[in-house]
């Protein structure tokens, strides 16, 4: 057993350790823990209130208990945020709020309150707001403070119903904006994103589409000038107009990433909506792409032979391995030079992943180092 002169050894060890350390381990531990360390020593009693990451998971305490010990012992209530908050004493600059049927009880209002105290004693540059992942058809709505926080440099939403207010001058500051399974008409969302200048990195999964009006690829393009890594998720035919996608499209001469899953490259325009990005990228260097369904790639290829990605060095496919996907792929190791590694995730079996790799080794530019990977 450990005496007490060893107990007094390790808390004297832990306290010698520089305050930078300190303050990273507190960040990468929940709050509620965080604050639980002050219990360990006099000298740690306060160092949680310098921090300036904090992460609260919200669970309705009137709800039945969750089996999860370690969950329930993590998860705080609305009291709980409250009283850190006045407790903490250093600048907050990231802040993660999960909530678990929370908003049922206290909705917009006590987000509000928090978001106006942080507004009005912090400079905050990363906001995360998590509502009911798993749980169909309910989008909490976006407390209206949010857009007073023009300091941002990141925002994450997920399951919101976004509408900003009528006062709303955009995010000056926000570089990376991420938006999971929204409820937001493109009239808001292309005022949004025309209003975030600094804007380089998007995430959009747009999940309600009865209460979303069409706005065309050209109109999305546009509010992106600088953006240099673009995700689109979920069934953008339901939304983004690609029946009359131009052949021209404005030029994302920054974009170095792209990834598009198979809901946005399936249909009768899904093979135009995805040449028309990719010829209007030049220094891409990263493409993701999902391809699950049959695309009439032969009917529109010719109209983009003139493409040609002078930067791509990684491919990511996932495809059924039909032939028409077989000659996407050599079309792009063809207009591809720096190319340097094609990974392909197939549904199919490993003798036609065989003959499809044989087939892709005799494309122009597999045989100049070029690393090609099957994977089921």
């Amino acid at each position: 057993m450990k005496t007490r002169s060893m107990y007094k050894a390790e808390r004297t060890s832990l306290n010698r350790l520089p305050d930078p350390v300190l303050e990273t381990i507190l960040c990468l531990l929940p709050t509620k823990e965080a604050v639980r360390t002050s219990i360990l020593s006099r000298e740690w009693r306060y160092k949680w209130t310098h921090i300036p990451k904090l992460r609260f998971e919200l669970r309705d305490t009137t709800s039945e208990l969750t089996s999860d010990i370690e969950t329930a012992m993590n998860a705080m209530d609305m009291y709980d945020v409250y009283r850190v908050l006045l407790l903490h004493r250093g600048p907050i600059h990231e802040l993660t709020l999960y909530f678990d049927h929370y908003w049922e009880h206290y909705e917009a209002f006590e987000c509000d309150q928090i978001i106006l105290h942080l507004l009005r004693n912090h400079t905050l540059n990363k906001l995360t707001l998590f509502g009911l992942y798993e749980t169909e058809d309910i989008w909490y709505k976006l407390p209206a403070s949010v857009f007073a926080l023009h300091h941002l440099t990141d925002l994450h939403l997920c399951t919101f119903d976004i509408d900003h207010p009528s006062i709303f001058n955009g995010f000056g500051s926000l570089q990376k904006l991420v938006l999971s399974y929204v409820k937001i008409s493109t009239k808001t969302l292309l005022h949004l994103l025309s209003n975030c200048p600094s804007l380089n990195t998007l995430d959009l999964h747009i999940d309600d589409y009865e209460h979303v009006d069409n706005c065309t690829i050209n109109e999305l393009l546009k509010c992106l000038p600088l953006i240099e890594h673009l995700t689109i998720s979920g069934d953008v035919s339901q939304w983004l107009v690609l029946d009359s996608v131009p052949q021209e499209l404005p030029t994302l001469i920054h974009l170095k990433y792209l990834c598009l899953n198979q809901y946005c490259i399936s249909g009768d325009y899904g093979s135009a909506f995805l040449l028309a990005l990719i010829k209007c990228s030049p220094n891409l260097e990263h493409a993701h792409l999902e391809m699950e369904y049959l695309l009439e790639f032969s009917v529109v290829k010719d109209k983009y032979s003139d493409v040609w990605l002078a930067h791509l060095n990684t491919l990511d496919l996932c495809f059924c391995s039909s032939s028409l996907e077989i000659e996407f792929v050599k079309f792009m190791l063809a207009r591809s030079p720096k190319l340097k590694k094609v990974s392909i995730l197939t549904v199919v079996d490993r003798k036609q992943d065989a003959k499809m790799v044989k087939t892709l080794l005799r494309a122009p530019r597999a045989s100049r180092g070029v690393k090609i990977c099957t994977w089921k």
